[in-house]
């Protein structure tokens, strides 16, 4: 590989920026192609679709037999509070994968007893969430029912292009959340990507059972296609 791709494809994993490698075998000719140049590649279509599923692989295309190298940044659960169902999201994430960052102002919530090998961060929303950055390869959980903890990280994750949002709480409770958004300019079309009652349907009683709604929620919006609800896949 050309050491000025290799270089490229490094800064982009260092921003959480995904790529994909365009191999020719039979030449060897090679191309970077940089998520956000996608749109004006001759292989939009399918390079788009490789980035949803992060599948590398070979395919057939008009340009000949291709080597795709897809390198897309870990996915991420953000989430806003040091809570029972988040002490047990943690670990069944880190068996999917997913990398979970947990911040809660809560010292007496947020201990590394009760979340060891979790990235914690015991401080305001409103201050550490910009220095983490919420990009779309993030979801955002909110768990505290706490509106100075939650809506905070709320309101960013609406500006953000994080492919999750998703806020515990009753319907009752996710009205009055509402309105303190559409007060604070948020539109019905970006309040709408909230998902609450948060988690999957699956009748969930304990922390741990709302937590696997919850990462069953956040997997489907991952991995199946929204305009079509059938899996995604790498053609």
């Amino acid at each position: 590989m050309d050491l000025s791709l290799l270089s490229a494809m490094n800064a982009e994993r260092t921003a959480r920026r995904a790529t994909v490698l365009v191999t020719n075998p039979s030449t060897g000719a090679q191309r970077l192609v940089k998520e956000a140049d996608v749109g004006a590649d001759p292989l939009a279509d399918l390079l788009r679709d490789r980035l949803r599923t992060g599948r590398s692989g070979m395919a057939e295309t008009p340009e000949g037999e291709l080597f795709l190298t897809v390198q897309v940044p870990p996915v991420r659960i953000l989430v806003t509070g040091a809570v029972h169902i988040s002490q047990a999201l943690a670990p069944m994430a880190k068996i999917l994968g997913f990398d979970v960052i947990v911040v809660d102002p809560r010292t007496a919530f947020a201990t590394p007893e009760r979340f060891p090998d979790v990235a914690l961060h015991a401080e305001w929303p409103d201050v550490v969430i910009p220095t983490l950055g919420i990009d779309r390869y993030t979801a955002f959980v909110a768990l505290t029912h706490d509106p100075k903890i939650d809506d905070p990280g709320l309101r960013m994750a609406l500006a953000s292009d994080c492919f999750y949002v998703g806020a515990l709480g009753s319907r009752k409770t996710h009205g009055k959340r509402v309105e303190r958004l559409a007060e604070a300019g948020f539109t019905p079309e970006q309040i709408g990507r909230i998902k609450a009652p948060i988690g999957l349907n699956i009748g969930a009683i304990s922390p741990a059972e709302i937590a696997l709604s919850i990462l069953g929620e956040i997997t489907a919006a991952l991995r199946l296609d929204p305009a079509t609800g059938a899996k995604r896949t790498a053609a």
